[in-house]
């Protein structure tokens, strides 16, 4: 019997009932290829019914994570590698992923069982990273297979505890004519390897290229087939690495662990906090704020400038917070305070490459605003906490007690938070504030 084949765009997935030489979808030309389809056989009867279980039935399998030792490394994982989970990391080219892996991998190798299919280098340009990073390659085995179909045969053999792949972009399965990394490739080694992780019982470790928009290169289902989703993130004045966490089926959302490039590799920052207040400069237009970032509170600061309008749209350049948020809390000290911020060049920013979705950043904002306004700088060792409302009023925050207790320990002398924030002991020199009105005491002479 003569086997079917279909027709399917590699740059959009879109499926054409023939060949064409430019795809109706995406207009790209020569992106249509033919796939052999492999359909079921005919005349089996009905399907197979499925074999279900009431909860209390299923046998509970109590699995200790893998933990590397990598402390910044295992918080943002929740805790270390869960048996059988199936993860991707990503970031820019030249951020530091294959290092941070092979770090990762030459901890793990100490109390368990690591292959590591390097797809994008040599097995001699590997030997050298590894050299240079002075990684213990014991129970740490190497392949520069690209071919899943060997990678998946390998581990179902063998048995490792983690299965790391270096890169997914480069990987390949014969049976589809498609370059790697296009649509249909990964989307077939996407659900082949979450099948593979979850059959096996064998933690898989992807790197994934991203897009000129810091979106995982490929299609968006294959952020939906992992369990958790990482991005390593960069700051090149601090040649420092931000590890977020952006999906964690067994651990908190936005984690973040900190390392810094160093000649041996990423070095783990414990105390970040530390160096983000050695950069704090407490001049006009600064402001330190505390944002809960997964389950540890980060001392940020704020930097704002604010001048005069030149054109006839005041321009709004806003970078690490949401934009509306700045405009917001401009437009409400515009309305309470009749400053006229909408005359204004506002242009705003998170220090440490770091990004700010927490509401309690507005009051830090709004002073931020002011002091560039009246160009007069905050006390020295002072936060803001507060959440503003629309009708001006400064509202109380959530985990006040684990803000103030990071701020005590770096020595922060001045909190200016909500009236009724209900808190047991602040810092003597510490201010309270019911209106935005009440701000403007910090600046009068």
């Amino acid at each position: 019997m003569k086997q079917k084949t279909a027709f399917h765009c590699t740059n959009c997935d879109y499926r054409p009932p023939k060949w064409v030489g430019c795809c109706p979808e995406c207009s790209e030309w020569g992106s249509i290829a033919e796939v052999q389809m492999t359909g079921s056989k005919k005349g089996s009867g009905l399907a197979t019914t499925a074999d279900l279980k009431l909860l209390h039935e299923i046998p509970s399998e109590t699995h200790k994570r893998f933990t590397c030792g990598i402390d910044e490394w295992d918080r943002v994982l929740g805790g270390g590698i869960v048996p059988g989970s199936f993860l991707i990391l990503t970031g820019d080219p030249g951020i530091g992923k294959s290092t941070l892996l092979l770090q990762v991998a030459s901890h793990l190798a100490q109390n368990h069982t690591v292959f590591y299919f390097s797809s994008e280098e040599s097995l001699q340009q590997v030997k050298l990273r590894a050299e240079r990073l002075q990684a213990n390659t014991n129970n740490l085995y190497f392949s520069d297979k690209a071919e899943l179909e060997t990678i998946a045969a390998t581990a179902q053999k063998e048995k490792p505890h983690i299965l790391i792949i270096d890169s997914i972009q480069n990987c390949y399965f014969d049976k589809i004519q498609t370059i790697p990394g296009s649509v249909g490739q990964l989307r077939e080694a996407g659900f082949f390897l979450m099948q593979l992780a979850k059959q096996h019982n064998i933690a898989i470790i992807l790197t994934g290229h991203i897009t000129k928009d810091g979106t995982i290169a490929g299609p968006k289902m294959l952020e939906h087939m992992v369990d958790g989703v990482f991005y390593l993130q960069g700051e090149d004045r601090w040649q420092t690495r931000i590890l977020r966490s952006v999906k964690n089926r067994f651990g908190a959302l936005d984690e973040l662990g900190f390392f810094q490039m160093e000649e041996h590799g990423l070095e783990q920052v414990p105390n970040i906090n530390q160096q983000l207040l050695s950069q704090a400069t407490y001049s006009p237009g600064s402001c330190l704020i505390s944002s809960i970032e997964g389950s540890r509170p980060l001392l940020v600061e704020l930097q704002a400038l604010t001048v005069p309008s030149k054109f006839g749209m005041p321009q709004r350049i806003v970078s690490g917070i949401d934009q509306k948020q700045v405009q917001l809390i401009a437009a409400n000290l515009e309305k309470y305070l009749q400053i006229k911020f909408s005359s204004y060049d506002i242009f705003f920013k998170v220090s440490g490459c770091l990004k700010i979705k927490d509401n309690s950043a507005d009051l830090g904002i709004a002073l931020a605003l002011l002091s560039s306004f009246f160009q007069k700088p905050l006390p020295e060792k002072s936060i803001a906490l507060g959440e503003i409302s629309l009708t001006g009023q400064i509202k109380p925050v959530n985990l006040i007690k684990t803000h103030i207790n990071e701020a005590q320990k770096f020595g922060i002398e001045r909190i200016f938070l909500a009236k009724n924030q209900a808190v047991d002991k602040i810092p003597k020199e510490s201010r309270v504030f019911k209106h935005v009105y009440e701000l403007l005491s910090l600046f009068e002479d």
